[in-house]
């Protein structure tokens, strides 16, 4: 698939992965959809995109689900249709099960899962009346296994691989494809954002991620996975290897994920 000329909407788009979505997307020719709460940043992620002018800025915050038929209905009224929607929106954890109150349990939840298929379901609609649509994920290696400090957020990543490769079941025949990306350690703020057992954010910069993959690298990966319309993409270091050890060989990753560095 050539990007030239497609609408991409991006959520998450004003940091890391989503930020590097919008440079590589915009240097392919795509028209953009950049969305998040930061409105200002976003603002700035365009400029610095190729033909900024072509691109949106729409403000939009997963938690709030009743604002995502407006801001569908904008965004089709701007450019008529949604080619490509990239699900990139998200917040980690970095708290052991027993120490995380119920209430940060249920906000990774909300922001990693409801808040992306409520997004999906709202726009979903305008997709299948053309017969055309391409559904990106960005979900984790911790979406495909379970790692210590990440019970959440873990969960919320497993429960998107069910939900989208169901849909994609059901709506292949209408020409809707879904792309399921499972990054690894990737150098973004993802972990200085990550939220601890009391809600608030860790405010430090694991060790893993500042030694993970550039996002600009895993965005050029990304960007060509959606153009060979893959299924899923697992993208990473090493780390990716737990992955196939889980599937192949469950005792022995389970001996080594007790012992791992997860931070």
């Amino acid at each position: 698939m050539d990007c030239s000329g497609k609408i991409v909407w991006i959520t998450g788009a004003s940091s890391g992965i989503g930020e590097a979505l919008a440079y590589e997307f915009s240097r392919k020719g795509g028209q953009l959809v950049l969305s998040a709460r930061n409105v200002s940043r976003l603002a700035e992620v365009r400029n610095a995109c190729v033909n900024p002018g072509a691109h949106m800025v729409m403000g939009l915050d997963l938690n709030q689900p009743d604002s995502f038929g407006n801001a569908c209905r904008e965004v089709l009224k701007h450019f008529g249709k949604v080619d490509i929607l990239i699900n990139n929106s998200g917040v980690s954890q970095r708290s052991l099960a027993a120490q995380t109150g119920m209430d940060v349990d249920r906000a990774i939840m909300e922001t990693n899962y409801f808040g992306t298929i409520g997004l999906t379901k709202a726009l979903l609609p305008s997709m299948l009346e053309r017969g055309s649509g391409h559904i990106v994920v960005i979900t984790s290696v911790a979406g495909k296994l379970g790692t210590p400090l990440r019970s959440s957020y873990s969960a919320s990543k497993h429960a998107l691989h069910g939900f989208f490769d169901s849909l994609r079941a059901e709506t292949w025949r209408q020409g809707i494809r879904i792309t399921m990306v499972c990054p690894g350690f990737i150098r973004t703020n993802i972990s200085i954002n990550a939220l601890t057992g009391n809600g608030t954010p860790q405010g430090t910069m694991d060790n893993a991620q500042a030694c993970g993959m550039p996002a600009h690298v895993c965005a050029e990966k990304i960007v060509k996975a959606v153009e060979k319309n893959k299924a899923e993409v697992n993208i990473g270091g090493k780390e990716v290897i737990g992955i196939y050890l889980k599937r192949f060989v469950p005792g022995i990753f389970n001996m080594i994920i007790k012992r791992a560095r997860v931070t």
